[in-house]
């Protein structure tokens, strides 16, 4: 692979993470913002799509807020035809999914259900029966939540990892598509500022210490997460470079 090309929605939504991983493989690097109106880009061969998360979702395709939303979910149904390789995170992920058949609904919790955002530091589990991930089974594996959607997947999904709260948190789509509901990419500079300037959603998730909770979540388990974070990350690369 020789260029990641990031679509992002969000000034303070960036690849994190991924961005690093790119640069240590020596690999071409283009951030193009569609919610600025930037074009969206044209794809090669050996081309890596990253599409990042931001606080709109499948359910504002057509709206007038984010006219820019629905042009971008047809390009990714045109470059899953064309075979290109892509990763989508969070609202990624949700567009991924959305542009191979699927759809998403409101995360909802408890009993009677209600929506309930999840929010913060917790465990994902591996199915067992994917060899790909094998090595993921076995210890804890916590990953930031930020969402308040559950994806609805594809008949042609495979399911690769669940959360306690919600059970479409990882998945692939033939050999060079791959969702993760989850924010592998965060950093601390990015979560930081996500906990400062999200105050409303975190609260709808969390209650009114929400902000306090997750500064302390991220203490625990941000920086102790990073390498198995970029292990998994390093994993993608490798497995969608084979084909």
């Amino acid at each position: 692979m020789n260029r990641l090309l990031v679509l992002q929605h969000l000034e303070i939504e960036g690849p994190g993470l991924f961005y690093q991983i790119a640069k240590e493989r020596k690999m071409d690097i283009e951030i193009i913002r569609p919610d600025i109106g930037n074009s969206l880009p044209k794809t090669y061969k050996d081309d890596l799509l990253l599409i990042m998360g931001g606080p709109m979702g499948v359910k504002d395709i057509g709206s007038k807020k984010y006219p820019w939303l629905k042009p971008e979910r047809d390009f990714i149904i045109s470059e899953l035809n064309k075979k290109t390789r892509i990763i989508g995170v969070c609202l990624g992920a949700q567009l991924l999914a959305n542009a191979a058949g699927g759809d998403v609904e409101i995360l909802k919790y408890g009993s009677p259900p209600k929506a309930l955002p999840e929010i913060g530091w917790s465990q994902v589990f591996f199915n067992q029966s994917n060899k790909d991930f094998y090595k993921f089974c076995d210890d804890p594996f916590h990953v930031l939540h930020w969402h308040g959607d559950r994806i609805l997947l594809p008949k042609n999904a495979e399911l690769i990892a669940s959360s306690m709260r919600c059970k479409e948190q990882f998945f692939k789509i033939g050999d060079l598509a791959y969702g993760l509901q989850f924010h592998i990419e965060s950093n601390k500079e990015m979560t930081e500022k996500w906990i400062k300037e999200d105050k409303s959603f975190i609260n709808k998730g969390l209650g009114p210490n929400g902000q306090s909770i997750l500064k302390k979540e991220n203490k625990e388990f941000g920086e102790n997460t990073i390498l198995k974070r970029k292990l998994l990350i390093n994993k993608l690369f490798n497995l969608i470079s084979k084909h």
